[in-house]
């Protein structure tokens, strides 16, 4: 087996001071600066699936529907959302069933995680980055999620949510935390 010789060029050493510093960096790696520069195409983040099996199976059912299929959770009859948001640390594109809670044109998230002692992960993505989409059966609706905090309006919220979902009030005396509500609302 012969060896592959390749040449590559000596990169002169370069005395770099100011705000200089982009322009000839690019002038070294051969690209381009300034209003001669061609946008770059915008790269779309990687969707990456749960690992949770249901969570996945879930989701695929939903979206490869158009939103007709996997509307519900499970073998309960009750209606179910796709909530698209960020990963905070990997800046993929998430996606989660939630149970439907509607207030109005917004959509109630309770982080509930079964009651579990720890916060869904889901939680910390929208925590970091607030706009995310909502899929209600066939619609699509792009919204900004806050945290609500007040007592009297996360109370209100609340009777909604155990309302649409009555496990939430075992959940949250089993949990040993303060369950996180969010507000969807739609972005004008």
């Amino acid at each position: 087996m012969t060896g592959l010789q390749i040449e590559v060029p000596a990169i002169p050493p370069v005395e770099v001071t100011g705000n200089h510093c982009g322009r000839i960096a690019a002038q070294i790696i051969g690209t381009r600066t300034g209003p001669e520069a061609k946008p770059r195409e915008k790269i779309m983040p990687e969707y990456i699936p749960s690992p949770s099996d249901w969570v996945r199976e879930q989701v695929e059912l939903y979206e490869s529907s158009g939103g007709t299929k996997g509307l519900t959770l499970r073998d309960t009859g009750l209606p179910v959302i796709i909530v698209t948001n960020t990963g905070r640390n990997s800046g993929a594109i998430r996606k989660t069933p939630l149970m439907r809670v509607a207030d109005g044109d917004n959509y109630v998230l309770v982080a509930s995680k079964g009651g579990a002692p720890k916060h869904p992960v889901w939680y910390y993505n929208l925590k970091a980055e607030s706009n995310v989409q909502i899929q209600d059966a066939t619609e699509k609706y792009d919204m900004r999620v806050r945290e609500v905090y007040d007592p009297t309006e996360k109370a209100r919220l609340w009777v909604l949510a155990v309302a649409a979902y009555p496990p939430y009030q075992d959940y949250q005396d089993k949990a040993g935390r303060a369950i996180p509500v969010f507000i969807a609302e739609p972005i004008s």
